[in-house]
C-alpha cells in the first residue's frame, strides 16, 4: 500500500450503512409476518427486495470495507486497533455464513415457495439481524471515526507533499 494512497470518500459507505439498516428493519418485519401469518403477496416482494439488496449491495459494501477502510487501519494501527479490524473481519464471513443460509429461504418466499422450515427462517434471521447491528455499531462507533481521522491526515500529507512538488 502506498504511504500516500488516493482519497477514498467514506459517504457512500455510511449512507449503505443507513440502507442496511432500513433492510434489517424490514427483514425483522418480514419475519413477524411470516410467523404471524405466513406469505402474502407483500411479503413475497418483501423478500425478494431483501435478498437482492443483501446479496448484491450488502456484499459489495463489505468488499468496499475489506479494500478501503482496513488496510488504512491496519497499516499503523496499535495492537487494540487490529484486533477490532481482525474481528470485523472475521464477522464479514460469519454474516456471509449466515446469508448463504438465509437468502435461499428468502427466493423460496419470493417465489411463494414454502418448503423451507419456518422456525430455522426465525433463527437465521435473528442470527443475521445480531451479527449485522453489533458490526454496523462497532464500525461506526470506533472504526470509520479512526478510519476518516487517518485518512485526512494522508490528505494533508499529500496536500502537502504536492505543495512541496510545486514549489
Amino acid at each position: 500500500m502506498s504511504a500516500f494512497p488516493e482519497p477514498f470518500s467514506f459517504a457512500a459507505l455510511d449512507a449503505c450503512h443507513q440502507q442496511i439498516q432500513l433492510h434489517l428493519a424490514e427483514l425483522a418485519t418480514l419475519a413477524q409476518q411470516i410467523e404471524n401469518s405466513g406469505i402474502s403477496a407483500i411479503a413475497q416482494h418483501q423478500a425478494n427486495a431483501i435478498e437482492i439488496f443483501f446479496s448484491g449491495t450488502s456484499r459489495r459494501h463489505h468488499a468496499e470495507e475489506e479494500k478501503h477502510v482496513f488496510p488504512l487501519l491496519l497499516a499503523e494501527a496499535d495492537h487494540e486497533l487490529a484486533e477490532t479490524v481482525r474481528t470485523l473481519q472475521q464477522d464479514h464471513g460469519w454474516i456471509e455464513e449466515n446469508w448463504l443460509e438465509l437468502a435461499p429461504q428468502l427466493r423460496a418466499m419470493a417465489a411463494g415457495n414454502n418448503w423451507f422450515d419456518a422456525a430455522e427462517f426465525q433463527h437465521n434471521v435473528e442470527v443475521f439481524l445480531t451479527l449485522c447491528h453489533q458490526h454496523i455499531a462497532l464500525e461506526e462507533i470506533l472504526i470509520y471515526p479512526e478510519a476518516k481521522a487517518r485518512s485526512a491526515q494522508i490528505a494533508t500529507l499529500r496536500a502537502k507533499r504536492d505543495a512541496r512538488v510545486k514549489a
